[in-house]
């Protein structure tokens, strides 16, 4: 039990760290944090953009990984930039990130899965959220970058 609880929290701690590098992002309560800047003239994701991730999230709540595109039998994901097609604290925080560039996002209940939660992935009603995101490719509305 206490080995459990141990690689629970340094899976936390791997996704959160310290609250001083948390950045605000203006108009949100999600914050980001960029762990692995991108390398420069990388091309950055803009509202529409095609966008492909390695992704790792975490419940605050409980410290659980409720999803990893590294895990065995998983690929990156794969979706479209600032148009809703995820939840509000992601497809607002990759905004203006990179291809190669890793954030963190800080996602709270209401700009995650709400009230609801997301009981099928242990994500409880009003369960804040964790991610890592690596950016991997953008494909934009006139040519892949």
């Amino acid at each position: 039990m206490m080995a459990r609880r141990l690689a629970r929290t340094l899976v936390a701690a791997h996704l959160c760290t310290s609250a001083r590098a948390w950045e605000t992002i203006a108009g949100l309560k999600t914050k980001r944090m960029t762990v692995t800047p991108a390398p420069a003239g990388s091309p950055t994701i803009a509202k529409g953009d095609t966008i492909t991730v390695h992704a790792t999230g975490v419940v605050k709540e409980t410290d659980k990984k409720f999803w990893s595109t590294k895990d065995p039998g998983q690929q990156p994901f794969t979706y479209n930039a600032g148009v809703g097609s995820v939840i509000t604290g992601w497809d607002q925080g990759l905004l203006g990130a990179a291809v190669g560039e890793v954030r963190k996002l800080d996602i709270p209940a209401e700009e995650g899965y709400g009230k609801g939660g997301f009981p099928a992935w242990g994500i409880p009603p009003n369960g804040g959220l964790f991610f890592e995101i690596e950016v991997l490719s953008i494909k934009g509305k006139s040519a892949e970058l």
